[in-house]
């Protein structure tokens, strides 16, 4: 995983999690409390709500994300950044400052003013975005979106999600963002819940990851809450997200965020990882799907994906029957078969089995299509064996 350097934060697995609180300059942003046309009352919220409480990063927005409402121009998104920029010359904080665009120019104009970092909402649709940040050495959050300046994250399937991630090439100190919402009416809740049960797949890139996922609506539906209502949710997904890898959490949120994210640290797995002539990381794989992203990253095939996981079911009600098959058929393979006491439910000693089934993807398959027939019972139970 390559670790990223902004303006002297470290970002990455080698870092701790890094919170990124959110200033808008935008009459028009929906979330009121961050919302600043003063650089003064900005300035003193950034000080006191954002850098005092734990943000290590300020991301001003220039415009609202609400998909109502019309884009502004490069030209409009410029006439806004006096107000950024003097609200950064009037903060007293240490803190990495993001601009939120889509355009190279006001980024190449607010790296040239004292914001050290880009947040790019439409991840370089703009194809000289890239550059521009290279001839400054600034780092950028890549926000996932079709080649199209007006649609920030307008993407709904996890497969598209991924692969935009990729359009017009990284820098070497780009951060991905999968991109939860944004301008597509088409996007549903459910959408972006599948994206981020795939969250590890992201870190398939090898690059740090961040999510904007604050009071967002597929977070506050699912225990039906208002926006207003849904700092819990926000947390614990917070957690979540930095479990499964997130580097970045962006919030309005900051105190409480940053406590939720140290707590996604501290019972994240740890995996082993050695730098040296000869380094060696543990990948974080829990799925094929997963294994295949680092493998297609690294150019390899994908042939051994499937070697690459290891799952555990637990059977119980096996027949001697269906015991002595499931032993042949992980006598050889990429499967085993452990069996173990039986019993009836209160302890006593019963005719039929439990066992422990273990195997790899090709493993199990096999398995599963060898005792095929042995029982409708066991064809029934070992169905569910797919999606590995």
């Amino acid at each position: 995983m390559r670790n990223v350097d902004a303006a002297g934060l470290g970002i990455g697995d080698d870092h701790p999690p890094r919170i990124m609180g959110v200033l808008n300059v935008s009459a028009e942003s929906p979330y009121d409390p961050s919302v600043y046309d003063d650089p003064g009352e900005a300035a003193e919220y950034v000080d006191e709500e954002l850098i005092g409480e734990g943000a290590d990063i300020v991301d001003v927005g220039l415009e609202s994300a609400n998909k109502d409402l019309d884009v502004l121009s490069a030209e409009e998104e410029l006439e806004r950044l006096d107000v950024a920029v003097e609200t950064l010359e009037s903060t007293s904080g240490d803190a990495v400052w993001s601009i939120e665009t889509r355009y190279h120019e006001v980024a190449d104009e607010a790296l040239s003013r004292g914001f050290d970092m880009v947040n790019d909402v439409c991840g370089f649709a703009d194809p000289e975005m890239p550059r521009v940040c290279r001839e400054h050495d600034a780092a950028v959050s890549k926000m996932a979106s079709p080649p199209d300046l007006e649609r920030p994250g307008a993407i709904e399937d996890v497969d598209d999600i991924y692969d935009a991630l990729s359009m017009n090439g990284f820098t070497d100190k780009t951060i991905l963002d999968p991109a939860f919402g944004g301008w597509s009416e088409a996007k549903t809740h459910a959408d972006d819940r599948e994206t981020f049960r795939r969250l590890r797949e992201f870190r398939g890139y090898g690059r740090p990851l961040l999510v904007s996922i604050n009071r967002k609506s597929f977070l506050k539906t699912i225990a039906g809450r208002t926006t207003e209502e849904a700092l819990p949710v926000s947390l614990a997904a917070t957690s979540m997200a930095v479990e499964r890898g997130a580097h970045v959490i962006r919030t309005h949120d900051v105190a409480e965020t940053r406590d939720a994210a140290l707590i996604g640290e501290a019972f994240a797995r740890r995996r082993p990882r050695r730098d040296g002539p000869v380094a060696v990381e543990e990948l974080d794989v829990t799925t094929v799907r997963e294994a295949e992203r680092h493998l297609d990253r690294l150019g390899v095939s994908r042939e051994v994906a499937d070697e690459t996981v290891v799952h555990t079911y637990e059977l119980s009600g096996l027949s001697p029957e269906a015991v002595g098959a499931l032993r042949a058929a992980t006598n050889e393979g990429d499967a085993a078969f452990a069996v173990g006491r039986g019993d009836d439910g209160d302890g006593e000693r019963g005719e039929t089995s439990r066992g422990v089934l273990v195997g790899t993807a090709d493993g199990l398959s096999s398995a599963v299509a060898a005792v095929h027939g042995v029982s409708e019972a066991l064809d029934a139970a070992l169905s569910t064996i797919g999606d590995t």
